[in-house]
């Protein structure tokens, strides 16, 4: 079961790492972005600074989701893989936040789960927020197990 947990966790932290990459070509790149169906060519016809600052916050929200893969990637495959009750309790804050801010996208700015406004990141969101729940209850078993003090 320790195996199968961090292994989930693993590969929810990878994807969720290329997936930033891959925002961050799109932000850099000569991808041809869409907003609500729309190019961001032509919603920024005459006036670059629009594609700039669109281009930026991709950038931006790249950057965070890389450090967030990163950080993610190193709780898993050191002190969780010891065991650590600790580092169960952050994995679980940290997916739970994510997703509990992606996803109230879906009420408070009418998106939906898929689509072209942003929906995306919806699906996205549910199936880290699944596979990385799977590697956590997997994993649920150390949090029964006090760690004991050697010292004492």
């Amino acid at each position: 079961m320790k195996t199968a947990s961090w292994s989930l966790l693993a590969f929810a932290a990878v994807v969720t790492l290329l997936y930033s990459l891959l925002s961050v070509e799109r932000a850099y790149g000569t991808f041809k972005d869409q907003l609500g169906g729309v190019s961001l060519q032509k919603l920024a016809a005459d006036r670059p600074e629009v594609e700039t600052a669109v281009r930026s916050r991709r950038a931006t929200a790249s950057a965070y989701s890389i450090g967030f893969a990163t950080l993610f990637l190193a709780i898993i495959l050191i002190p969780y893989r010891r065991g650590e009750v600790w580092a169960w309790w952050s994995l679980l804050i940290a997916i739970l936040a994510i997703s509990v801010v992606v996803l109230i996208r879906i009420p408070l700015l009418g998106t939906g789960v898929g689509g072209t406004s942003g929906g995306g990141a919806a699906i996205a969101s549910i199936a880290q927020l699944l596979i990385a729940g799977l590697g956590l209850a997997l994993g649920a078993g150390r949090l029964r197990h006090r760690h004991q003090d050697v010292s004492a």
